[in-house]
């Protein structure tokens, strides 16, 4: 009992750690980009670069002897912190948070007059939860008409207070700060201690603490030094590869079984791709080998500093090929030796260790990677291949690190198969017993890898694997009554039973959603992401009329059925003549044959500006329409304006799941009994 009381919170102030390690990963990875254009930049045109361009690199005068003001200066100290403040404050709350976030910035910025990535890393979600909070206070409270006016002015006024706040007190506070940081890192690099910062930050690397180190303290204070020296050891303490190589070297020559087998192909994606996680598992199998990249980032450092080398901007990912194309021009042969070293040293001690000590590599690599993924909080698409696993087309092929908390439904428009398929399995999920698994409807444009379970119509679950390579992939034809359902339910009952929930609810697919608003408050249904229970709340009276339904529909073919479901919308004002071309396009793409004799034709999802207000309408073929091949005798037609229709479509997808309901729906004699069946839906 007392052991278990223990480690609770140290596995509480783990997760704390590397949530806040990711979400300052968040705000640098996305500019990751811009870094690099400034590092070459830098390499090629600054006085003692490859090639000395005073007009590019900011020195010297021009003919007048004015001195040059070039690009590097103005990049680093005003485009990249802005541009990670206003990341950060999009991540809080959206472009609005974003904008209001950057105007902070500029006042931490100018208050300093030196790079302020450290500021521009708390202004910008300053801004962006400040501004989220001050909204909320009038939040409905506007009068029609004034929105525009009441928005623009508060955030031009509390951004305007925000820049003065990061000009007074925040931009003292953080250069003190970072003063301090850097004269502990100087008196470390002195004094010959900077190798031993190893002992942190490599055990730090296979417990997904490193964000907080690397992009929190080591990156600022490298674009600091590399500002003022021209090049900085910092960005090498954590992105050099040659630790984690040694270890797989070490693995292919004397591990066992299916760990000797992968280490190859594992060494290739760490080296030249970058993606040091792929080690990981292999140090996890046996606990001794962070000994041997201790001992590689020792040797690796200490090599850097005895040589003077470094980089000019950070290297991500990881990769060798970052990492040299960042060196600067007088460390290719430091940077290089350190990698070597490094990579030598490990392999020595890592061998040693697998030499000396037994162990069943063959059966252990499938756990440490699962254990990997449990304390990532989120499963690895690229480490499941250590164990033949990845991201399939149902249940055998994905490797789930946790419980199911997100399912996605994707298709092209996010606005109608989607959410009457998701209405319809979370009635399932939600009879099965568990109530808190949300799933939730998408446009494949829109999807991110933050979902457990993606399920795609069989024709698009190619275009949805690319961005969402983490999850469990399920392909089906019918979205009515797919037997799939059933599959993915099981897969929900194995992986949420009690027991199965790793720390603090960390599911997989979930640990990195700190980038982007949660699933179920993304209000945008033309855009692929609103959720169809919250839309289930907000049906409007209007959307679903008696003049919209027809029980004897005249056409006899798919395309005739599309135009006259069109057309209805287009009488009721609710769409233009361009969305009736976009539904025919969307029907060319990916059927919306829906099963249980249902078709649901809709726009693409770039026709959503071809929509005036959201409206259905049905059509009944009492001698059926051949759809594909397939009969279809319900054709509704679909346009949604945010979560307006979603409501209607929930209520249509628990009829036609109901047989007995399907066949009322066929002997049904009047439009007032269509409406009644679908549970008077504008009620």
């Amino acid at each position: 009992m007392a052991t278990e009381t223990v480690a609770k919170p140290r596995t509480s102030v783990r997760v704390g750690v590397q949530k806040f390690g990711t979400f300052l990963s968040g705000m640098i990875m996305p500019n990751i980009g811009a870094f690099i254009a400034w590092g070459l930049i830098t390499a090629l045109f600054i006085e003692k670069g490859w090639i000395p361009v005073p007009a590019l690199g900011g020195f010297g005068t021009n003919a007048e002897g004015v001195p040059y003001v070039g690009l590097v200066g103005p990049m680093i100290t005003y485009l990249l912190p802005l541009l990670i403040g206003y990341t950060g404050g999009k991540m809080v709350y959206d472009v609005r948070g974003g904008v209001v976030g950057a105007i902070g910035t500029m006042g931490v910025i100018v208050g300093a007059g030196i790079p302020m990535f450290i500021g521009a890393m708390i202004m910008g979600p300053l801004g962006g939860w400040t501004m989220k909070k001050i909204d909320l206070l009038w939040e409905g409270k506007i009068r029609p008409g004034f929105e525009m006016l009441v928005n623009n002015f508060s955030a031009g006024i509390w951004g305007a207070l925000l820049a003065m706040l990061g000009f007074y007190g925040i931009s003292p506070l953080v250069q003190a700060f970072s003063t301090g940081a850097g004269n502990v890192v100087q008196f470390l690099v002195n004094n010959g201690l900077l190798p031993l910062t190893s002992i942190f930050i490599e055990p730090a690397k296979v417990l997904f603490l490193n964000n907080a180190i690397n992009h929190g303290v080591l990156t600022p204070l490298g674009i600091q030094q590399s500002l003022e020296q021209g090049k900085s050891i910092l960005f090498l303490l954590e992105a050099n590869p040659g630790p984690g190589l040694g270890i797989l070297l070490a693995y292919m020559f004397f591990g066992r079984g299916l760990a000797k087998g992968s280490a190859p192909g594992a060494a290739i994606i760490h080296f030249f791709g970058g993606i040091h996680e792929i080690y990981f598992p292999y140090v996890l199998m046996r606990p001794l080998l962070i000994l041997a990249a201790i001992a590689g980032g020792m040797t690796g450092i200490a090599t850097l500093a005895v040589t003077g080398s470094g980089l000019v901007a950070p290297a991500a990912p990881g990769s060798i090929i970052a990492v040299l194309a960042q060196t600067s021009r007088d460390s290719y042969v430091g940077v290089i030796l350190a990698v070597l070293l490094a990579t030598a040293v490990s392999f020595l001690v890592a061998s040693v260790i697998l030499k000396t000590t037994k162990h069943s590599d063959e059966a252990d690599l499938g756990d440490a990677t699962s254990k990997m993924e449990a304390m990532k909080g989120k499963k690895s698409s690229v480490s499941s291949m250590l164990t033949g696993g990845g991201a399939g087309t149902g249940v055998g092929t994905a490797v789930l690190a946790g419980p199911i908390k997100n399912i996605v439904f994707a298709c092209d428009a996010g606005m109608g198969s989607s959410a009457m398929g998701a209405s319809v399995l979370r009635n399932k999920i939600k009879a099965a017993g568990f109530p808190d698994v949300k799933v939730t409807n998408a446009a494949i444009a829109n999807l991110s890898d933050t979902y457990d379970v993606v399920i795609t119509h069989q024709d698009l679950t190619e275009r949805a694997k690319p961005v969402t390579s983490s999850a469990a992939h399920f392909s089906v034809d019918n979205f009515m009554n797919s037997p799939r359902y059933d599959e993915i339910v099981e897969l929900v009952k194995e992986h949420n039973t009690e027991g199965a929930t790793p720390d603090d609810g960390a599911a997989a697919g979930h640990g990195a959603h700190v980038a982007s608003a949660p699933v179920d408050s993304v209000p945008a249904v033309g855009s692929g992401t609103a959720p169809v229970e919250a839309a289930e709340t907000a049906a409007r009276s209007d959307i679903l009329m008696a003049d919209s339904v027809i029980l004897n529909g005249t056409a006899t073919t798919r395309d005739a059925a599309i135009d006259e479901a069109g057309q209805l919308l287009l009488a009721r004002g609710a769409v233009d003549e361009g969305y009736l071309a976009a539904m025919h396009e969307r029907e060319e793409s990916v059927s919306t044959y829906m099963g249980s004799f249902l078709a649901i034709p809709h726009g693409t999802n770039a026709a959503k500006d071809h929509i005036l207000k959201s409206a259905v309408s049905v059509i009944r073929y009492p001698n059926g329409i051949d759809w594909d091949g397939k009969q279809v005798k319900f054709v509704v037609g679909v346009a949604g304006i945010n979560n307006e229709h979603l409501h209607i479509l929930s209520s249509i997808a628990k009829v036609f799941t109901n047989n007995a309901q399907v066949a009322q729906l066929e002997a049904a004699t009047s439009v007032e009994e269509v409406l009644e069946l679908f549970g008077k839906v504008n009620a």
